[in-house]
């Protein structure tokens, strides 16, 4: 599996959100903005994002992952500054 298919398939479940995908192998740096974030606690973020990659988690074609949230609002902010 490769970055752009772990891409896919994040966008594919959490179709109001946009991911930043790097890695390769079985490691993968995410980031992901959306609005469905607002409000939530960290953990709840991360098992959203982690919903997606259940079944590539369990058979291992996705092994660690480094998952980064973001309201649209914490992203833009983080741009300007």
């Amino acid at each position: 599996m490769d970055a752009a298919a772990v891409k896919v398939l994040l966008q594919n479940h959490m179709h109001e959100c946009e991911f930043h995908v790097q890695g390769e192998g079985s490691h993968y740096d995410i980031v992901a903005i959306g609005a469905v974030f607002e409000g939530l606690r960290p953990v709840k973020k991360q098992q959203l994002v982690y919903a997606a990659l259940t079944s590539h988690i369990a058979d291992g074609s996705v092994h660690a992952v480094n998952i980064r949230t973001f309201t649209p609002q914490e992203w833009q902010a983080r741009e300007q500054a």
